[in-house]
């Protein structure tokens, strides 16, 4: 996977974070998988550890910006950050926005594979300090992988994702569920709901072996906060150390000032612990 530069934000290598466009990365069934690398500055030396953010939707899309906060962990921390868009991903056409739907849903965990494989191939990347994080459907995606794959990940840090299908979508608010049933399938349906069952990361968590850091707002109406009570029960009931944050006045996705700062500070030593100790 060759990286292409795009833009510096008035940046170079030898001050702040800059990013790539990174492509070229051959999924299972050769489609190429894309996304944003932002790399720490030349100082920082050695291979970097990285974290790999995966954008919710699913029909998200990672572009180039300003990443507030996570500047943090690529000027500071020395971390470098990926943001892909695999399959699925918006702004790439009809055709790859529907390569997720229903039963190919586990095609797009297959592309987080074949992203490790990439940055294993990066001179400047360590691909024994893997960290996986993302919101929402990226919930998901981070749960998905670190049942699929682990033994390639460090930590997963899991925001208001979803970790059972079948309850997500008997749970999720009624004016949601349809549109939702489209993109994942109709738990209603014998057949699917075997299906969803079987690929719920809750009912893979005996694979999970890194430490998981999970958040949550108790009034969150699209991912019920249930499905991260799911996933922590399991998780530790099989010996994974778990980090729980559940925020009673925040929803999906935390908004207030108070709770945004104890979550960044509380991801800042979940990241030194995993991928710089």
């Amino acid at each position: 996977m060759d990286k292409r530069l795009v833009n510096q934000l008035g940046h170079d290598r030898r001050g702040s974070a800059s990013h790539d466009y990174a492509a070229g990365a051959h999924s299972f069934d050769g489609l190429e998988i894309s996304g944003f690398l932002y790399s720490p500055r030349a100082s920082f030396a050695g291979k970097r550890p990285v974290i790999v953010n995966i954008h919710g939707g699913p029909e998200g899309e990672a572009r180039p910006d300003f990443i507030g906060r996570n500047n943090y962990f690529v000027d500071e921390l020395g971390v470098a950050i990926l943001y892909p868009n695999v399959r699925g991903s918006d702004g790439f056409g009809k055709t790859f926005l529907s390569l997720d739907d229903g039963r190919k849903r586990e095609d797009s965990v297959k592309d987080i594979g074949a992203l490790f494989d990439w940055i294993a191939t990066q001179p400047d990347l360590d691909a024994s300090h893997i960290l996986i994080e993302g919101g929402s459907y990226g919930g998901y995606m981070v749960l998905a992988a670190a049942t699929n794959f682990p033994d390639r990940i460090a930590g997963t840090i899991d925001v208001v994702g979803v970790a059972n299908f079948v309850s997500f979508l008997e749970n999720t608010e009624s004016y949601r569920r349809d549109l939702r049933r489209v993109e994942y399938g109709d738990e209603r349906d014998p057949a699917m709901r075997a299906f969803l069952t079987r690929i719920s990361p809750v009912n893979n968590a005996a694979r999970i072996k890194a430490p998981l850091f999970v958040v949550h707002g108790r009034n969150d109406p699209r991912v019920p906060y249930t499905e991260a009570e799911q996933i922590v029960t399991a998780a530790r009931k099989n010996g994974v150390a778990v980090w729980y944050l559940l925020a009673d006045n925040e929803g999906h996705g935390y908004a207030r000032k108070a709770n945004v700062d104890y979550l960044f500070y509380a991801m800042i030593e979940f990241i030194r612990a995993r991928l710089l100790s």
